[in-house]
């Protein structure tokens, strides 16, 4: 088992699919473009407001901290919006003017499951009658198609209705017709975390390889969450490896990205109720359950936990409300239960992930592994809307009143996983195989008319009862859609998909696309390379390598690239660093006797650390030296409270005045971007001090639509020039050019506004 984390600090990954955004408040909205050009633009300024990977994961490890700290309570200071995006095969097709196909997908794949489309599948997935897609709100396949689902997610409702406004707004300005728009939100008080039949539901969550963390006794496993199985990560991303016999031929602009399932499952909690407690009677009637036996416990039976989520099987004569660990307990495999007496065959828990309790088709044979079925498995991230049942009321929470699960799902391959799960497993009476009578179908989300109860007798024997359900869950909507990566998104602004040609050009002849340039991490100056002969010299840090680039005095600013690359472990000074999240320069260090020093910033396992490393320059040759080993951020007392530094700014018109020196310092904290003012005094202690505190992004008017920069790099001949210094600000894969002029206030101005750092020859 893999223990390193790299999949934590992904800016390629959209932030929903691994880390999950977690939010109390949620808004999908279903979008339909009139105008793909301008569907484009609109893209192209959505593409720097999409969440992460990395983004979301640090602020999710944050509120986890903070809640642990304070007993278990939500930290009312950590807030962050999130936004997702997702298009359907048709939209792809939309903003790259091509078939995203360039030959027919596989028959029985995901990817022809994707460009079918949920309607056309719907009957396969019993998905008929009131649950057809004739009477879907949205995704019927028959009138106003959906191109792109936006997904909105915030910690308060007040700033999820204010994201919302600002998209709808920013759909209308590029044509782009809101044709539904769903909300959801987190149960209040004690329903908290439950869906609308009462029940804790994201209990069973897969760990991802390469992102949770590994138990040290049990690898396999989620540390500290016992039971839950970490699934390979290409599983739910594409490009990574996935569980062996999983489909593997994926498009190139797939990479990086998650198919999305959304449904509209709506629910009729009265009627289901009602239903529970009428098929109660009939099993007393028929002896086959304890005189004991209550409404809860037959539909805990029905689900497979009790409402507070403590599985059945470890609980079998009631609930246990109180019990923390109870309550997300995954610790258990129905090995023990392969008849299903005490969690019945046809439960939800395990028609839908029947973990090791599952056997052959002979019975004579041993069940399968849980590792067997990790390519059945899926990423849910669902939420309820609509107020929560009140047979009293009139209004709100009356019995008419909508209600029912926004049920979110990712994964690889559409027809491999969700689809699987659903006809074959959830919706087959025949499932698990080869039992008679047969188990049933799956009788909280289905119409199952013929269910087997299994229980025991007096003597001893295994006695059949049969039961019958009708549906009281009805499907309202249902779309297929793609996540892509952050990359993929970009190409689609501008028109194409990564990795694939634009197409036919005049005369035949196909043209190539341009490079594609890898994000920047960090620039840093080599020292006696600086403004000699009309050339500066940088070393470019970009993941786990580095390679040496000139950038040339002059109104072009020629680039190209001096030394190739070469991995990070060549420096001596970086063994053990990964990655490079920043480089501070010693301010009153550079270049003295040929020898200058740094403070180089690194996350290893989550957490960022920092080290003191010096690089000796002479005779065109360089020796780097581990001066002090890590230290954790907590040692900068002007860093107090900061998850991750991302990069830092040095005032212009204020270094080594007065023995110090003054630097912008931006850092992701509680999952988004913000900026603080320190300065750095000379000498052997090199002081640290907060000069001011943290303020938004948005302060910066050059900083229009960044959600985060990832390093600052100056424009070496425009530097105190006439009172203003120029930097290149690269985000993701774009770069754009700003200035910051010196005295009070610091204003800024955007010079250039964003292109592609595939303009840049050096950095291809």
């Amino acid at each position: 088992m893999a223990t390193d984390l790299r999949l934590r600090q992904s800016d390629e990954i959209q932030g929903d699919i691994v880390a999950g955004f977690k939010k109390d408040n949620v808004t999908l909205l279903f979008l339909k473009f009139e105008d793909a050009a301008r569907a484009r633009t609109w893209l192209r300024a959505l593409a720097p407001q999409i969440a992460t990977t990395r983004q979301v994961a640090d602020f999710n490890e944050a509120f986890s901290e903070a809640r642990r700290s304070s007993g278990g309570d939500d930290p009312k200071t950590l807030k962050a919006t999130w936004l997702g995006v997702s298009f359907t095969y048709e939209g792809l097709r939309q903003l790259s003017a091509t078939d995203p196909f360039e030959q027919a997908p596989p028959t029985g794949s995901g990817l022809e499951a994707f460009k079918e489309g949920s309607a056309k599948r719907a009957g396969a997935l019993g998905d008929t009658g009131d649950n057809s897609p004739e009477n879907w709100l949205f995704g019927n396949g028959r009138t106003q198609p959906v191109h792109a689902v936006l997904t909105i997610a915030s910690d308060t409702e007040a700033d999820l209705a204010a994201a919302v406004t600002a998209q709808r707004e920013s759909a209308a300005e590029s044509r782009i017709v809101i044709i539904f728009q769903q909300n959801a939100k987190t149960l209040l008080g004690s329903r908290r975390g439950k869906e609308h039949f009462g029940f804790k539901d994201g209990i069973s969550e897969p760990g991802v390889r390469f992102f949770d963390r590994p138990s040290a006794a049990r690898p396999e496993e989620v540390d500290g969450h016992p039971g839950t199985r970490i699934i390979p990560a290409g599983e739910f991303v594409v490009g990574e490896e996935p569980a062996p016999g999983s489909f593997t031929d994926f498009p190139e602009w797939a990479r990086n990205g998650s198919f999305q399932v959304v449904r509209r499952l709506s629910q009729d909690v009265p009627g289901w109720w009602s239903q529970i407690s009428v098929k109660l009677k009939e099993l007393k009637q028929a002896k086959a359950v304890p005189d004991t036996a209550t409404a809860e416990w037959l539909a805990a039976r029905l689900v497979g936990r009790w409402r507070s989520g403590a599985p059945v099987c470890k609980h079998q004569d009631r609930d246990v409300p109180f019990d923390p660990t109870a309550s997300s307990d995954n610790d258990f495999d129905f090995r023990d239960d392969l008849e299903g007496l005490a969690t019945p065959l046809f439960s939800h828990l395990r028609k839908s992930s029947p973990r090791a309790g599952l056997q052959a088709p002979n019975p004579s044979r041993p069940p399968f592994d849980a590792k067997d079925l990790d390519g059945r498995r899926i990423m849910r991230r669902g939420a309820p809307y609509g107020h929560p049942f009140d047979p009293a009321s009139e209004g709100p929470g009356g019995p008419d009143d909508p209600r029912g699960l926004l049920f979110v799902c990712y994964q690889a391959d559409i027809a491999r996983q969700f689809e699987f799960i659903q006809a074959d497993w959830i919706d087959q009476p025949d499932f698990p195989p080869g039992r008679n009578p047969q188990p049933g179908k799956d009788p909280v989300i289905t119409e199952a008319d013929s269910v087997d109860f299994e229980s025991r007798g007096p003597d001893g024997a295994i006695r059949h009862t049969p039961l019958s359900f009708q549906q009281f869950v009805q499907t309202q909507g249902s779309v297929y859609a793609f996540a892509p990566s952050v990359s993929t998104l970009r190409a689609l602004a501008d028109g194409r998909l990564t990795g694939q040609s634009q197409g036919q050009q005049g005369g035949g002849q196909q043209q190539p696309q341009p490079g594609k340039a890898y994000p920047c991490d960090e620039f840093v100056a080599v020292p006696d390379q600086q403004r000699k002969g009309g050339q500066s010299q940088y070393w470019a840090f970009h993941g786990e390598q580095c390679r040496r680039i000139s950038v040339a005095d002059g109104a072009a600013h020629t680039d190209r690239a001096v030394e190739g690359d070469s991995r990070l472990t060549t420096w001596p000074c970086l063994q053990g660093v990964g990655r490079i999240d920043c480089v501070l320069p010693m301010p009153d260090l550079q270049n003295p006797g040929g020898k200058s020093w740094y403070w180089v910033f690194h996350s290893t396992g989550g957490r960022q650390q920092y080290r003191a490393v010096s690089i000796t320059c002479g005779g065109g040759g360089y020796t780097s030296t581990l001066e002090r080993p890590d230290r954790d951020l907590t040692a900068w007392g002007s860093l107090g409270g900061v998850g991750q530094v991302n990069c830092f700014l040095p005032v212009p018109d204020q270094q080594r005045v007065g023995g110090k020196s003054w630097y912008w310092a931006f850092h992701t904290t509680g999952g988004r971007q913000v900026y603080r003012l320190i300065s750095v005094a000379d000498g052997a202690a090199h002081t640290d001090v907060l000069e001011r505190s943290d303020r938004e992004l948005t302060q910066w008017g050059s900083l229009g639509g960044i959600a985060g920069v990832d390093c600052f790099l100056p424009v070496p001949d425009c530097q105190r020039v006439g009172g203003k210094s120029e930097f290149w600000v690269f985000h993701g894969e774009d770069y754009r050019r700003i200035s910051v002029s010196d005295g009070s206030g610091h204003p800024d101005r955007q010079v250039a506004g964003d292109r592609a750092c595939s303009s840049w020859s050096s950095l291809l």
